[in-house]
This record gives structure tokens, C-alpha cells and sequence, in this order.
């Protein structure tokens, strides 16, 4: 009788998992359970490892890899590639559920733990703003813009007319820089001078901007008054 190979090398992950638990599995096995069955003569095994290791060996690898670098890779493709896109974006949004959606903001750290897994691996530059309220608990969060940060591009009504119907008491900037280095540029403080100016005309202060690098943040705060 005939054996599958393909097919027992991906029935092995599924086995430990439901043996042993999820966090028993290598990253590789993961990959190979969202990859489901293999491809003509390539098992989802052999798959995962081949992208595993583009990926650097590392979760936040594969995130970088996107779905065209993850459809690249031999036995993939872009319909699974899509899959383990998904998956990564459901890691995403469980870590930043684990903040309490109406938490206190005191100081960029609580920033970063409320937006760093969310923002940090992106390939483009998004730009969000936490609205608060009188306890700088966080009412709402809204996405501004995607793309190079340009002072020019960003109106001020695009942050403050969700602030003023939400009824924030103030407004926390946040964006990343995908290069990992969260220095404040130039367009950096502009887009703040900008913001802040907006909010002290409205009554609705711009407390501060962090920017999200790779595992660590930068304020703006930290360079005097906005």
C-alpha cells in the first residue's frame, strides 16, 4: 500500500498538538498546521520550514514577510500565504486586546503596551490617535492616515472632529517608523507643531507623541512642551 509522505509529515504537528498543547509545538509545526495539506511534492512540513527560515526564525519575521514575500516561498502560495496572514492578524489584535480598552494613559510606556504589537512590524507608516478623557483613560482610538508622515497631508479635523464627538478631554498622537528606529524626525515635529497648535485652539490638548520603533518608542514629550 502506498504512503503519503506528504501527509503523514503533516498530520505529525496536529498529533502533538493534541497530545501536548499549542505550546508545545516549534514555530515551524504552527506554520505547518495553518498551512494545512502539502503540494505536489512538497509537504506542508517542508513548506513551513522553507519559510520559517526566510522568516529568520521568528513570529515577528513572518510578519514582516507579508503576503506576497510568504506566497513566495515554495508550497505556499498566495492562498495559503493568506492564511498565515490572517493568523499573524489575529496574534495582533489578541495582544492588543489585552489592554483595557478604557485603561489609563500615564506616560508613552502605556502607549507603547496599548499600540507597540499592533504598529511596530508594519511595513508602512500608520498614524493613529488615543482620545481621552478627563482620567487620560482611552475613549476611543482612530487610525488618521497610512503612508510617509507629511504635515501637509494631515488636516487637523481628521483627529480632532472624532475627538470633539467623542467629548475627549485630550488626544495622545501615535505613529511608526517601520525602520525600527523611532527617532523623531523633522516631518515628526512638524505634523506635533501642527496638532498641538489645532488642539489648544479647541480646548482639546495634544499631551504628547510617541513613535513605535522596534521594541522600544520615542516622545516627543520628552523634548519640552508640545
Amino acid at each position: 500500500m502506498h504512503t503519503d509522505h506528504s501527509a503523514v509529515g503533516a498530520e505529525r504537528p496536529r498529533e502533538r498538538l493534541r497530545r501536548l498543547g499549542g505550546r508545545s509545538l516549534a514555530l515551524h509545526e504552527l506554520v505547518a498546521l495553518l498551512l494545512g495539506a502539502g503540494v505536489r511534492g512538497v509537504s506542508a512540513v517542508s513548506a513551513a520550514h522553507g519559510i520559517v527560515t526566510r522568516a529568520g526564525g521568528t513570529v515577528r519575521g513572518l510578519a514582516r514577510m507579508g503576503l506576497e514575500g510568504m506566497a513566495g516561498v515554495e508550497g505556499v502560495g498566495p492562498a495559503r500565504a493568506a492564511r498565515l496572514v490572517a493568523a499573524l492578524e489575529l496574534g495582533r489584535r489578541a495582544a492588543v486586546e489585552r489592554s483595557d480598552p478604557g485603561e489609563r494613559i500615564r506616560g508613552p510606556a502605556d502607549v507603547w503596551r496599548r499600540v507597540g504589537p499592533s504598529l511596530r512590524d508594519l511595513d508602512q507608516e500608520e498614524f493613529h490617535a488615543l482620545l481621552l478623557n478627563t482620567q487620560h483613560r482611552v475613549v476611543r482610538e482612530v487610525f488618521v492616515t497610512r503612508g510617509i508622515l507629511d504635515a501637509s497631508l494631515i488636516h487637523p479635523r481628521e483627529v480632532f472632529r472624532p475627538a470633539v464627538a467623542a467629548g475627549a478631554a485630550a488626544v495622545i498622537l501615535v505613529h511608526n517608523h517601520p525602520s525600527g528606529d523611532p527617532s523623531p524626525s523633522p516631518e515628526d515635529r512638524a505634523v506635533t507643531r501642527q496638532l498641538a497648535g489645532a488642539g489648544r485652539t479647541l480646548g482639546i490638548p495634544v499631551l504628547d507623541h510617541v513613535i513605535v520603533g522596534d521594541g522600544r518608542w520615542a516622545a516627543l514629550s520628552d523634548e519640552g512642551p508640545l
